[in-house]
């Protein structure tokens, strides 16, 4: 199949050719009619299999140009890299078409994004927050929407946005077409979309959590930050070299960490990214890792879902990550469009239940290699690695203390109130020297 073979207008077409893209995906071919039938759709597929463009062509293929400024295609997604690469996929396919699409997001100017919404869109992509601000504050009308997708829904929920959305299904008229599109669907999400989804069909591309045969995997052994460090420079100096690198950490502080370690040696051909970074230089990490500037990214869970980064040859995961879902998205930034990947995974002694997980998820399990002999381990451990000593026992009663004083200091002569009966005899007398009476 092509393309050509899906009922597309013509506008579409020629974007597509002008892409380069002449085979759609599994997830494309599969979802395309659902869709196109007005069928609230859920659908499943792994992390770099075009699930974007599935939700986008017969979207895009329904879109009817109409004199109203108001949005009639809402796509809504749960970080503001996803809204960028969404509005830049959208653009692309709207070559031909006499469209306008925008997007919204937190952390910048509302004024600003409430000023390009009232110019008119036909598309807007938002984060939930910023969707709601706009609609809210009246700039937002989102009574004209026809198509309404949540891409990365569990992600979207897990990231605490479910009250958001429901405050926008208000906003919403009843009459709209639902899409909803993600590489993982746990219950607990499958439960909320059963409540606010109408007899949804259920397209997966492939069984949720598969991990993807075009990556090899692998897993070290290491007792500590530090070990990790070391094993870090080895496979990057020696199996990595020159390749486009993401490597995974649990946390914004640990990605500063591992980050001040890296730079020493690699200096600024490595690049760090989470949530606590400024927008501005969110974006122009991932761009400069995009074209080659840099080739090595420490990144927190925030870029598995929300940035699609072409051509990664390598995704490390310096930590385990929590979730089994989220190990699928990060090693699905590899292997994709035909290429092969390599996806290695650095596992400590408190990682054994987290590893069952993933191993269980993917009903796989993971390969173990021996450290090379190269590569020096420590013993030391950082402040945080560290385990807190919590002596057992009563708490220690503190004596009394002796010859305290009050809690308050005497007031001035002058500040103290003391309540008296007024005696106007007394007052007259001690005026005028003897009682004061009345004239007859």
């Amino acid at each position: 199949m092509t393309f050509r073979d899906l009922n597309l207008k013509k506008p579409l077409w020629n974007a597509l050719d002008d892409l380069g893209y002449e085979t759609p995906t599994t997830i494309q071919a599969a979802s395309f009619n659902v869709m196109m039938s007005g069928k609230d759709t859920i659908g499943i597929a792994q992390t770099g299999t075009g699930k974007t463009l599935a939700y986008l062509l017969p979207s895009l293929c329904m879109w009817k140009f109409s004199k109203e400024p108001h949005p009639q295609i809402l796509i809504i997604v749960p970080t503001r890299e996803l809204v960028a690469q969404v509005v830049s996929e959208v653009e692309k396919l709207s070559t031909y078409m006499n469209l306008a699409v925008g997007g919204v997001y937190g952390g910048t100017n509302m004024n600003t994004q409430a000023a390009m919404v009232l110019l008119g869109l036909d598309v807007l992509v938002g984060t939930p927050g910023r969707i709601l601000d706009l609609a809210a504050n009246g700039s937002l009308q989102l009574k004209h929407a026809k198509k309404v997708i949540i891409d990365e829904v569990d992600e979207t929920l897990s990231l605490g946005f479910r009250p958001q959305l429901l405050r926008i299904f208000e906003y919403l008229p009843a009459k709209r077409q639902n899409m909803v599109f993600s590489a993982t669907l746990s219950e607990e999400v499958s439960l909320f979309l059963d409540d606010y989804l109408t007899t949804p069909v259920r397209v997966e591309a492939a069984r949720a959590g598969s991990s993807l045969d075009k990556i090899d995997q692998a897993a070290f052994r290491v007792p500590n930050f530090l070990s990790k460090v070391s094993l870090l420079h080895h496979l990057l100096e020696n199996e990595a070299e020159n390749s486009k690198v993401l490597v995974f950490v649990s946390s914004r502080t640990l990605a500063d960490t591992l980050f001040e370690e890296m730079e020493q040696t690699l200096g600024d051909s490595v690049g760090v990214i989470h949530s606590n970074k400024a927008q501005n230089f969110r974006f122009n990490t991932v761009q400069n890792f995009q074209t080659g500037d840099i080739n090595v990214l420490i990144a927190t869970d925030l870029i598995a879902r929300g940035i699609d980064v072409t051509d990664v040859s390598h995704v490390i995961n310096f930590d385990i990550p929590e979730s089994p879902e989220n190990y699928i998205h990060r090693i699905g930034r590899t292997g994709r469009a035909d290429k092969n990947g390599v996806a290695t995974t650095f596992v400590t002694e408190k990682d054994e239940t987290a590893l069952i997980a993933i191993e269980a998820l993917m009903q796989k399990k993971l390969s173990f290699t021996d450290v090379p002999s190269e590569v020096d381990f420590t013993e030391e451990l950082l402040e945080f690695e560290k385990a807190k000593v919590v002596i057992p026992g009563k708490l220690i009663k503190l004596p009394k203390r002796e010859n305290a004083g009050a809690s308050f200091h005497e007031k001035k002569a002058k500040n103290k109130k003391v309540n008296v009966r007024y005696d106007h005899k007394k007052a007259m007398m001690d005026k005028y020297g003897k009682p004061k009476r009345k004239r007859s």
